[in-house]
């Protein structure tokens, strides 16, 4: 299996050195008087791709750091269930031998 994850890395790096050496022409990228740059189309692609990672990263992180909230959230609630089920039980045999004595 290793090997396997060793070819697919290979041929993903070849795709990425073959792709950046056919897209080499350059693009003027221009945002009203703040960015005016000259850069390769392939670093045009590449550094989208990556804030699209970056991006959907984070996103990840966010869902983690709710989904955390919510499984503690819910782990309280079930202690909080144990423990007055404990003192349910816990009562019920002391009603049971009040009401076992026979009555005269």
């Amino acid at each position: 299996m290793k090997i396997i994850y060793t070819v697919i890395i290979v041929l993903l790096i070849l795709f990425v050195i073959t792709f950046s050496l056919a897209n080499t022409s350059p693009i003027n990228l221009k945002y009203y008087d703040v960015l005016d740059v000259t850069v390769p189309a392939y670093m045009l692609l590449f550094i989208s791709f990556l804030a699209g990672v970056l991006f959907t990263g984070l996103m990840g992180v966010v869902e983690r750091f709710r989904l955390t909230r919510t499984i503690s959230q819910m782990n309280k609630t079930i202690r909080d269930l144990r423990r007055e089920l404990r003192e349910r039980d816990e009562a019920a045999p002391e009603e049971d031998n009040s009401s076992d004595s026979p009555s005269r």
